[in-house]
């Protein structure tokens, strides 16, 4: 699709979700999910006990007739969304944690996965901390793209986000199962090919919980992106593969030597990709991308641990040297 026609697309479904945020007095997140919900239901406006009323009705038809008038793909019906919710951040406050994950950076975890798995095979991949689903609708739609049949799982325990992540996929007719769950209780889903992840990084408040991993803080509160690592590699198959967005500085931290314990019993750290500095505002706020391997009878510890610093995103050059360090290395270890 043309710019022109998505900055059209942008500011018509813009004014929808705040025609409908103010006739139903709701954040323009609750008001995105309404107005794709209605583009699913036939570009229908629901009207529950006369609201909206029948003005912004009438606006709203114009203005979904335009829309409908406008053939998108998959891939662009999330670009778009991602445009969308990228506004409504401008305007209602989001934890940190709560940021949608760049599609630069999704666009790595594509190549990655299609690098890691047998491209004749459906693959199935796990995200605990799906959020708004971002990444993993990335993930999903750009390998269909490539011919890939794949499967996706999300779990989060933000409703909010959660439904966000629910009509985006379904509008967008995403293969993606959703559950609404705290990610480090017991989950009922098959193992997985691969699990990915843009982690949250915090503290998780349920010590007794956390108890029963191993990368767990014996006193006091246990690093979430610690715990999540470990509970979604306990859902991936042996010799399956883990890709997380992790702090660059995860193994310096001073709960870091109960990760290593849980990485040398568990896993293999296969490599790590440091992302650009430009990305970041702060040097504490840098972030790496972690390539993690279970243990099984066709995997081992690769000889040589790749470790890449990417200079820049900006540069097609840096990417492409990227791929060709990652396949030299896939041909020597993997």
């Amino acid at each position: 699709m043309s710019a022109e026609k998505m900055e059209s697309s942008f500011h018509l479904t813009v004014e929808a979700i705040q025609l409908l945020q103010n006739a139903l007095e709701s954040s323009f997140f609750d008001s995105y999910v309404e107005t794709i919900e209605n583009f699913i239901d036939h570009y229908q406006v629901r009207v529950i006990d006369g609201v909206p009323d029948e003005a912004t009705v009438a606006r709203l038809q114009t203005i979904y007739e335009e829309l409908k008038a406008v053939s998108l793909t998959a891939e662009e019906k999330r670009k778009l969304a991602q445009l969308l919710l990228l506004k409504g951040g401008q305007t209602e406050r989001l934890q940190a944690n709560h940021q949608l994950t760049p599609d630069s950076l999704g666009f790595l975890f594509v190549y990655l996965i299609e690098q890691l798995t047998n491209a004749d095979d459906t693959t199935q991949i796990l995200d605990l901390s799906v959020g708004m689903g971002n990444l993993l609708l990335t993930v999903l739609l750009n390998l269909q793209l490539a011919n890939r049949q794949v499967e996706g799982t999300g779990v989060d325990i933000d409703e909010t986000l959660l439904a966000i992540a629910a009509a985006t996929s379904e509008w967008t007719q995403a293969p993606m199962h959703l559950f609404h769950q705290d990610g480090l209780q017991d989950l009922l889903i098959e193992p997985m090919d691969i699990a990915i992840s843009d982690l949250p990084v915090g503290y998780y408040p349920q010590d007794e919980k956390a108890s029963q991993f191993i990368s767990a803080a014996p006193e006091g509160h246990s690093y979430a992106h610690h715990l999540l690592m470990e509970q979604a590699m306990n859902y991936v198959k042996p010799d399956g593969f883990g890709i997380f967005l992790v702090p660059s500085n995860f193994l310096e931290t001073e709960q870091s030597d109960y990760l290593k314990k849980w990485l040398k019993e568990k896993v293999y750290l296969q490599g790590m990709i440091q992302l650009p500095d430009e990305l970041f505002k702060q040097a504490q706020s840098r972030k790496s991308i972690l390539l993690l391997q279970n243990k099984g009878e066709m995997s081992q510890q690769a000889s040589e641990v790749l470790v890449v610093k990417l200079a820049s995103l900006k540069e097609p050059k840096n990417i492409t040297k990227l791929f060709e360090q990652f396949a030299a290395w896939k041909a020597a270890n993997l």
